[in-house]
């Protein structure tokens, strides 16, 4: 492929990546050769020495011009929604993804699973499963990239962002943050180590988790006060301050105070435990005060991983 240089194509989107990068390259390469060829062939022809008449007038070769503009826009064009349509592909993880959540830090990555091993500059995951990362940071903008997967995102301080991949090939690859963060950046280097389902398995059992995350969460819940305005099972709250309900929150649309609709997805669920006045929910007042700096990013994890845990609770 023209595009690997070499590399490994070990994930389900590499080859069509390494495609699509190489028909750009051959792309402009062909535009590149069209446009000096045609300056290296006037400048041959029409030097000094050439006898040649360029008192003429030359004739209108605005069919041609048209012809190679209009072609190489199509072109172009048509890589651009190839791109477009990949992008979305990528950044849609599939319902059945295993999710692991990843918090960057300086100068390290710390990973934590569903079962809640977590690892150190290293992910284990399963061959031939999609995997979706919930990636966020501690401190500054890092980037999350596994060159042999061709998948790169920032990741970034305050926020949630998402990425997933399907390794197609077991083994060991470079993970990298190729965003510079600090006097140890080139030191944040870690290892994705893609086993087959039965030894992942084995690696599960023989990786104690330090709990069930949404278990965690839910006395997390309660260690911070939430259960207080916020009792799941009890409509408004179970306190003496009238709050929404979590149960059924994850996943639905919520009218805010200003008119609009937001869908409660991960980011914001977090955004309205650390910043709660920026998007005030409709017919309640604005009284929760802010958790920012409060709640560590781990400990944020697991709340919000128990409230999308009552999804499907009414």
């Amino acid at each position: 492929m023209i595009g690997s240089f070499s590399l490994p194509e070990a994930s389900a989107y590499a080859p069509e990546i390494d495609a699509l990068l190489g028909a750009l390259l051959l792309t402009s390469a062909a535009v590149l050769v069209l446009v000096f060829g045609l300056m290296l062939v006037y400048v041959v022809r029409y030097r000094a020495s050439n006898p040649r008449d360029r008192g003429a007038i030359s004739k209108k070769s605005w069919y041609f011009e048209i012809a190679w503009t209009t072609a190489t826009l199509l072109v172009f064009f048509g890589l651009f929604l190839w791109g477009a349509d990949l992008y979305v592909r990528l950044f849609r993880p599939p319902s059945d993804a295993l999710r692991i959540y990843v918090v960057g830090k300086q100068w390290m990555w710390k990973v934590e699973h569903a079962g809640g091993q977590r690892e150190i500059d290293a992910l284990h995951v399963p061959v031939n499963r999609p995997i979706e990362l919930l990636m966020t940071s501690e401190d500054v903008i890092h980037d999350f990239s596994i060159p042999a997967f061709r998948i790169k995102h920032d990741v970034l301080p305050g926020r949630y962002e998402s990425l997933w991949f399907r390794a197609d090939r077991p083994g060991d690859y470079h993970l990298y943050c190729t965003q510079f963060c600090g006097t140890d950046h080139a030191a944040m280097v870690g290892k994705i180590v893609v086993l087959s389902g039965p030894d992942y398995q084995r690696w599960l059992d023989a990786s104690p988790g330090s709990g069930d995350p949404v278990a965690d969460g839910e006395l997390l819940f309660s260690r911070y006060g939430c259960g207080g305005c916020h009792r799941a099972g009890l409509a408004g709250g179970g306190g003496s301050v009238r709050a929404p309900s979590m149960n059924g929150l994850s996943g639905a649309a919520v009218a805010l105070a200003d008119g609009s609709r937001v869908v409660a997805d991960d980011r914001y669920i977090r955004n309205a435990i650390l910043s709660p006045r920026t998007q005030p929910v409709a017919g309640y007042d604005p009284v929760m005060p802010s958790f920012n700096g409060v709640i560590s990013e781990q400990d944020l994890l697991r709340i919000v991983a128990y409230i999308q845990s009552l999804a499907g609770q009414s």
